[in-house]
């Protein structure tokens, strides 16, 4: 299990094209490692936010909520899963919804490594060296948006342009998800409300 957790997700990493053809199609990737990559990048991020230096840290640590960071993490993680697959599946595309949670988890690597470092970092560094520190941040990020755009233009076996507008749309369904949720609860609120005002009018009259 160990070595799962080690050397396919770093081989992807360094070596993205051919790591995420290996994971399609050598069967390399594996389901519970790439959910192992977001549960550690929960725990880096709840522990960056809790521990890094003060210097950059503008948190207080009595108003941090753990189930928070669930929510900003792997909410988001599945949401975008979920409306990638619901969009290439109307646009040929050949990744399943494994695969597709699979790329994605992998993709997180760079974040996990890089957060991790960081809450070192920000504990030994001065103002003046807080630079290096977002700048790292920034890295891990955007290695992160590079590995998911590779992986996802290999799952799906896309062109450069189609993976581009693919993410972009991507974006708009995952809103288009969030609003029809928000109005499903609201609506779902509205007729509770109107239920209970129905039922307390008639245990009032009787």
């Amino acid at each position: 299990m160990l070595r799962e957790m080690t050397k396919t997700p770093f081989y992807v990493l360094l070596h993205p094209f051919q790591g995420f053809w290996d994971l399609k199609y050598e069967n390399k990737g594996k389901l519970r490692v790439a959910l192992g990559i977001l549960l550690l990048l929960t725990i880096a991020t709840i522990l960056l936010r809790q521990y890094a230096g003060f210097v950059v840290n503008f948190n207080y640590p009595y108003d941090l909520n753990s189930i928070y960071e669930l929510q900003v993490i792997v909410l988001p993680f599945f949401l975008w899963c979920v409306a990638n697959w619901s969009l290439t599946t109307l646009m040929d595309g050949e990744g399943k919804f494994r695969e597709i949670v699979m790329t994605t988890g992998y993709a997180l690597l760079p974040l996990v490594l890089m957060r991790f470092g960081n809450i070192l970092i920000s504990n030994v560094i001065t103002l003046r060296e807080s630079a290096f520190y977002y700048m790292i941040d920034s890295l891990s990020v955007l290695w992160f948006v590079w590995l998911l755009f590779i992986g996802t233009m290999t799952v799906h076996q896309y062109t450069v342009l189609k993976t581009l507008v693919t993410m972009l749309l991507t974006l708009f369904v995952m809103g288009i998800i969030i609003f029809l949720v928000l109005l499903f609860f609201s609506l779902l609120q509205q007729m509770i409300g109107f239920v209970l005002s129905i039922y307390t009018e008639i245990s009032f009259r009787t």
